[in-house]
């Protein structure tokens, strides 16, 4: 016959066995910690600017979901004015390969053009940075240049651009033609409200979850995995001037600044989607 102080002392040991399978388990399913990434996300070659918006695009969260390896080859379509590769260029120069995959020159839109040249600028200002950089053009045609198949293609609030542009069909085939077979397209976006029917030209930069699931579908690609990382709750979606109201932008200037500083930058969708292996 078992006493109640042996049964509560085996109860005890049962629990702890379980515990630890448990944790055991948990460790083998969360990514491992990328002290790299880490190391390049805290660097001082970031700009202040930079680093403060952090804290609503979470970069080493973000990259992590999306799967990155220092040594992968890797399309970055359309930096803009070269935030993400801040990040990623110093990320992969060692090991790895990183295209830059710019807009064409195009000097009737000058919010375009002065991205351009500010991202060629600081490619030249640190070229032990961003030396290894491979140039490339993706053309609204979907034309883009590269001399390997891709591991992971990345694209950073860009989707409602190339609807503008009536690009998003021919960029997104690009995308999928760029991968490996298995590789991996990430794509961040502003989340537009379900419920308001969507704007084909995504005029206030806000495009629906469905809306860019459905031409990343159709460019042949299969959704993976979706993430709230860039998640924004307070984000209301509905104003005037679109998502620029919001900061970084802030169009209304100083009209309703602390209001819209409150809110923070947009809610924004995380996705990813793998091009099948077959």
């Amino acid at each position: 016959m078992i006493s109640g102080r042996t049964r509560t002392t085996l109860l005890s040991l049962i629990a702890g066995c379980l515990a630890l399978v448990s944790t055991g388990a948990s460790a083998e399913q969360s990514p491992a910690e990328d002290s790299h990434l880490k190391e390049v996300i805290a660097g001082d070659h970031r700009s202040a600017d930079n680093t403060a918006r952090d804290a609503y695009r979470h970069p080493y969260e973000t990259l992590t979901f999306f799967g990155i390896k220092p040594d992968m080859t890797v399309v970055e379509i359309y930096p803009g004015r070269g935030w993400y590769t801040e990040i990623l260029a110093p990320y992969l120069k060692d090991s790895g390969t990183f295209y830059a995959a710019q807009r064409p020159s195009d000097p009737s839109y000058a919010p375009g053009q002065r991205a351009v040249e500010a991202f060629d600028q600081k490619m030249k200002d640190a070229p032990e940075l961003y030396g290894n950089v491979k140039r490339t053009t993706l053309t609204n045609e979907g034309d883009m240049e590269l001399s390997e198949p891709a591991d992971l293609v990345l694209t950073f609030r860009n989707t409602h651009s190339l609807m503008r542009r009536g690009a998003e069909d021919a960029t997104f085939t690009a995308m999928f033609n760029a991968l490996k077979p298995g590789g991996v397209l990430g794509v961040v976006q502003h989340r537009g409200d379900p419920d308001v029917e969507q704007d084909p030209k995504g005029g206030k930069g806000y495009v629906t979850e469905d809306y860019v699931i459905a031409i990343a579908e159709k460019a042949g690609f299969e959704l993976a995995e979706k993430s709230e990382i860039n998640a924004n709750p307070k984000d209301t979606k509905d104003y005037d001037k679109g998502v620029w109201t919001l900061p970084p932008s802030l169009t209304l200037g100083d009209e309703d600044r602390e209001k819209y500083m409150a809110i923070g930058e947009s809610d924004r969708m995380t996705l990813k989607f793998v091009k099948p292996a077959s």
